[in-house]
């Protein structure tokens, strides 16, 4: 069973920046494409951010295409988001999530995704 954890989240100014990070469990990280996604209060869940198992693919929602960007490291079993020129729309709850590690590609759907971590707050002033 994999867990995810998230990290990082907190109240930032608009313009600010923030790190999320997801530490994942298991021995099958290396071989599994991540992704974040985020959901704000009466709204669905949505892709933010996807990784392939290699970190040689990424894929972005255009809302944060160009301030976002995703990286792994496998040595940490980690994910992370850097989020730039943060925006007040940018605020939810962001939530990382990993497929069963069959050398996936980015993916930009939820249902493409096994493992879910327990969200972490992301709140942008205005």
């Amino acid at each position: 069973q994999v867990q995810l954890v998230e990290s990082g989240g907190g109240l930032v100014q608009a313009g600010g920046s923030l790190r999320l990070s997801c530490a994942a469990s298991g021995r099958s990280f290396s071989r599994s494409a991540m992704g974040w996604f985020r959901q704000a209060p009466g709204k669905e869940r949505e892709f933010v951010a996807a990784i392939s198992w290699n970190g040689r693919f990424t894929k972005y929602a255009d809302s944060v295409k160009g301030r976002f960007t995703i990286s792994r490291d496998d040595a940490k079993n980690t994910v992370y988001l850097q989020m730039d020129s943060l925006k007040p729309e940018d605020s939810a709850v962001y939530y990382c999530a990993a497929d069963r590690g069959q050398f996936g590609m980015a993916k930009v759907e939820t249902s493409e995704y096994d493992y879910w971590g327990q969200g972490t707050q992301v709140t942008v002033s205005s």
